[in-house]
């Protein structure tokens, strides 16, 4: 139907006072209404089902452990889980029922899993069941399960992971996985997160292979010309490590560091040799690692 027009159409006359508005009229602010309300409530759905804070009772920790459908309600049972490590008291004495559990998703299939699984093993450093399936993620194929390990590993007093730590200071290479031409898709000193498409690889016949950073950092150096030719095992790109992974290397190197290590810590405490995107927190933690280590001698 067309629109009245404005001029002759009685809608555009206003209502007389203590008149009933016509229905029409409340249709746009109705819609705009809806439409605000859309851009409040995804959101805080998105965020409701993706932080692990919102607290979990005991049925539903149970119920989010077995949910292999959702891998992230495993995530957020084992958070509440160390939330109850952390809280000590009653509630430690009641999480230890999953311990078992938790030794378990140690082993998942999924790296995510496993990364989380690594850091709430070392909220309890009493438990040996944690300290054994700790020391074996030192062998995992994953990068970062094994630095949670590593870091873990410290609050048992074991040492273990320090070569771990140390390579968290190190640029990490990152290897094609298979045969095929190379695609990249970054340039460097370009961000990166565990997940982030580094390159793309052609292995013919319309196989396509994507290559994945297993790590936060920065692009450091690409290893690869554009449209290079590739052998499985080639180094491909060269990452810088992220601020975060350095700090907390940093901060464990301060208990297990050893002489040898001094190299590595001390180029944090550089600026110019720091690397970029490193905050003052990063020079300081350094310095007083490498204070510690010599301290030591």
């Amino acid at each position: 139907m067309a629109k009245p027009d404005s001029a002759t159409s009685p809608e555009s006359k206003p209502p007389q006072s203590g008149a009933a508005p016509r229905p029409g009229r409340r249709r746009p602010s109705l819609l705009l209404l809806v439409i605000t309300l859309l851009f409040v409530l995804i959101p805080f759905l998105f965020w409701r089902g993706t932080w692990y804070g919102r607290p979990l009772g005991d049925k539903k920790i149970e119920q989010y452990l077995a949910d292999e459908a959702k891998p992230r309600h495993i995530q957020h049972a084992l958070a509440q889980i160390a939330e109850g490590m952390v809280r000590g008291g009653r509630r430690q004495g009641e999480v230890k029922q999953w311990y078992p559990r938790v030794v378990a998703t140690a082993q998942h299939k999924m790296t995510e899993i496993r990364v989380t699984a690594a850091w709430v093993m070392g909220q309890d450093n009493t438990s040996e069941e944690f300290h054994q399936a700790l020391l074996r993620l030192l062998q995992d194929p994953e990068p970062l399960v094994r630095r949670n390990a590593a870091l873990s590993l410290v609050r048992f007093g074991d040492v273990s992971g320090r070569a771990e730590l140390v390579m968290m200071l190190r640029p990490y290479t990152v290897r094609s996985p298979r045969d095929g031409t190379l695609s990249t898709r970054l340039k460097e000193e370009d961000a990166v997160n565990p997940g982030t498409l580094l390159a793309r690889l052609d292995a013919g016949k319309g196989q396509a292979f994507d290559i994945r950073s297993p790590l936060p950092g920065r692009v450091q150096s690409r290893l690869k010309k554009e449209g290079a030719r590739v052998a499985a095992g080639d180094e491909v790109v060269l990452l810088s490590p992220g601020p975060d992974q350095v700090w907390e290397a940093l901060r464990a190197l301060y208990l297990v560091g050893r002489p040898e290590d001094l190299p590595d810590v001390e180029r944090f405490a550089q600026p110019a040799s720091a690397g970029a995107g490193m905050p003052d927190k990063i020079l300081e933690q350094a310095a007083l690692t490498a204070k510690a280590i010599r301290n030591r001698l």
